[in-house]
């Protein structure tokens, strides 16, 4: 099952053939490796350039090695819709969107629904989010949620499905590979990471 750790797993074997980077260590990326830094609005201009319209039928090529942008939530409302449209642009330019059958489809809407449960979660319980960061390396996707706020997140145990409120860790727990919890000493906040795999 799912981890809390205080450090990010960093251990995923051997990257792809071709993949650059470093395999999810702590380190913060300061500027996206696509040209992909959100302005403002959330709507970043290589996700517009490279962004097959909802319903196309010719996907993008998945991009070789790591991937990642960042969106910083700094005086903006709606943010909940606001990630999910930025995550979603991302999938288009990292070709899992438009998605070729029923796999990747579920794939990519696992990654929408992290995001938005990890976002919500910031809302709720944190003040709200600080910032959003989504890297791709062609087998994770890892997103990172900025918030400064003190609680732990963590799946409500014993989890009852028909009990209202409550499931956005217990769904990010069953849908991810991993997540956890990374604190900076000396900082206020954490960051609360997730990560899925790729569809085949």
């Amino acid at each position: 099952m799912s981890t809390t750790r205080p450090y990010s797993p960093g251990d995923r074997g051997a990257e792809p053939s071709g993949a650059s980077g470093a395999s999810g260590g702590a380190a913060r990326v300061s500027k996206a490796s696509d040209g992909g830094r959100a302005a403002p609005s959330g709507q970043p201009a290589a996700a517009k350039a490279s962004q097959a319209p909802p319903g196309s039928a010719a996907a993008t090529p998945r991009p070789v090695g790591r991937q990642s942008r960042r969106l910083d939530f700094e005086d903006q409302s709606g943010v909940v819709p606001l990630a999910r449209d930025f995550t979603r642009q991302a999938l288009y330019a990292w070709g899992w969107l438009p998605a070729a059958g029923a796999e990747q489809r579920a794939a990519a809407e696992d990654v929408l629904l992290v995001v938005s449960e990890l976002v919500t979660n910031a809302c709720l319980h944190a003040e709200g989010p600080d910032q959003l960061d989504i890297t791709c390396d062609n087998k994770v996707i890892r997103v990172e949620v900025t918030d400064r706020g003190t609680g732990q997140p963590s799946p409500r145990t014993p989890h009852r499905a028909g009990r209202p409120g409550g499931h956005g860790m217990f769904i990010v727990q069953r849908l991810c590979l991993d997540w956890g919890v990374v604190r900076t000493p000396g900082t206020a906040g954490k960051t609360v990471w997730a990560e899925l795999g790729a569809p085949a």
